[in-house]
């Protein structure tokens, strides 16, 4: 029987090629991270109070500049025969290092090694999203701010409801997407504590410092049970897409009102022509495509979230093989909303507004409920009021859009949109991306310093 020959063994190559799938790819995003972790391990190996010591410190330092020159190494690929990206790693610091680097799996397995790869890559993926983030919302209260008073229609069940306007649009649209940070900090604060240490999920026979990795990797804690780190692998990444998932159901909607309202029939927005596509047979297109793509890519990531939680719903307890998959799943959600919140930044910052068309579709039955209220203001009960202006809707006229915004002047409407809370708030979200990131690449730095 033909064999392949790996590391941890021969392996008929069918099997070898179905158990390793996409990992000689996914792991080349994994390449730092696990050389950090790695750097770590061996850091708190040479301080591990035993003798004779696993690892002296020169050797550990040794080991630290080799992962440095593997992160350096653009040459550096991930083969099949390796399996994943530990054993290429380990295979390289074998042939630079000779036996000091058969030590370095000391006390670990590539089931804790494989969760702070992620764990790792993960943090350093949400703090780019965090940012990506403010920026969408940024340009989206800028656009408000801009075309602030501009009256709007507002709609329910796309029919025309009541006076509203194109600040209060966008900033709806910016206020969601910064809720959504909400969910994106829950997801950073699970995925914020260290696995290394767990082995394969039942400890080992050694005196780890697990604090110490933790603190040398800058996590906030070790995730203390050995078993319940093996088994938060998985739900980590199943509750970063489900975050993943609910911000890009609002990015979509985004996208769909860009598309309504860019329609001819609409005419509110004009959409940057550069962002749009034409067509192979009528000239006068300029086609929304991108925004399309962000309802199926949308559609996507909830199918990844589903995915996720779906593989882990009947698995037992323990380290299984289906894990591996989730890493594919995770990678491609991350890859997909971040670049959703880059293009949409775009498209808003690019978008002309057409105050005629949006002053034209103010037809008088907008004005109904300002009507009635007016009835209410005189002296009328609300329903008696209602009822006067509903049976009688053809007598309304058409009224000053400018003025019906103008009189909503409560927090959070028309006339009282405040912008320094928006501005405040994207700043204060941008400052703790920049603190963590600043503190994690520091920290990390340290390392092969």
């Amino acid at each position: 029987m033909k064999t392949e020959k790996t590391i941890t063994g021969d392996v008929d190559p069918d099997v070898l090629a179905y158990t390793v799938g996409d990992d000689p790819v996914l792991d080349m995003a994994l390449v730092r991270w696990d050389c950090l972790g790695t750097a770590a391990h061996v850091t708190m190996l040479s301080e591990m109070p035993v003798d004779p010591p696993v690892v002296t410190k020169e050797e550990a330092a040794r080991v630290r500049a080799a992962l440095a020159s593997v992160v350096a190494d653009e040459t550096f690929v991930v083969r099949e025969q390796d399996q994943d990206v530990h054993m290429a790693v380990e295979t390289r610091l074998t042939e630079m290092l000779g036996d000091l680097g058969k030590k370095i799996h000391t006390g670990r397995s590539r089931n804790d090694q494989v969760a702070v790869d992620v764990r790792l890559h993960i943090k350093d993926q949400l703090l780019g999203l965090g940012a990506e983030v403010c920026d969408l919302a940024s340009v989206l209260v800028a656009f408000g701010k801009a075309h602030d008073r501009v009256p709007m229609v507002g709609r329910t069940h796309l029919q025309p409801a009541m006076p509203s306007s194109v600040g209060v649009w966008a900033t709806g649209h910016a206020e969601m997407i910064l809720d959504q940070t909400a969910n994106l900090e829950a997801a950073y604060k699970m995925n914020d504590a260290c696995p290394l240490g767990s082995a394969a999920g039942y400890g080992v026979p050694l005196p780890l410092d697990r604090q110490r990795t933790s603190d040398l990797l800058g996590f906030a804690r070790p995730l203390h049970n050995v078993f319940g780190a093996s088994m938060g692998r998985g739900e980590d990444e199943a509750a970063l897409l489900s975050a993943l998932a609910q911000l890009m159901a609002v990015l979509s909607r985004l996208a769909e009102d860009m598309i309504l309202f860019s329609m001819p029939e609409f005419g509110y927005f004009t959409l940057p022509r550069a962002y749009c596509t034409g067509s192979s047979i009528m000239p006068q297109k300029y086609n929304p495509d991108v925004l399309e793509l962000v309802r199926s890519k949308t559609a996507q990531v909830l199918g990844l979230a589903t995915a996720s939680l779906s593989m882990l719903h009947a698995m037992p307890g323990g380290y299984n093989r289906d894990l591996q998959d989730c890493k594919g799943l995770y990678m491609k959600g991350l890859a997909i909303t971040r670049t959703t919140l880059r293009i949409l930044a775009k498209f808003v910052q690019g978008m002309g507004v057409d105050e005629a068309k949006l002053r034209a579709g103010f037809i008088p039955g907008v004005f109904a409920t300002d009507v009635a209220l007016r009835k209410v203001a005189a002296g009328t009960p609300w329903r008696e009021a209602y009822h006067q202006v509903r049976d009688n809707l053809e007598a309304l006229a058409a009224e000053d859009p400018d003025a019906a915004v103008a009189a909503k002047s409560h927090a959070g409407a028309t006339a009282g949109l405040d912008y320094d809370l928006y501005e405040t708030r994207i700043a204060e979200l941008t400052a703790t991306v920049v603190v963590r990131k600043t503190a994690f690449e520091g920290t990390l730095e340290k390392l092969f310093n």
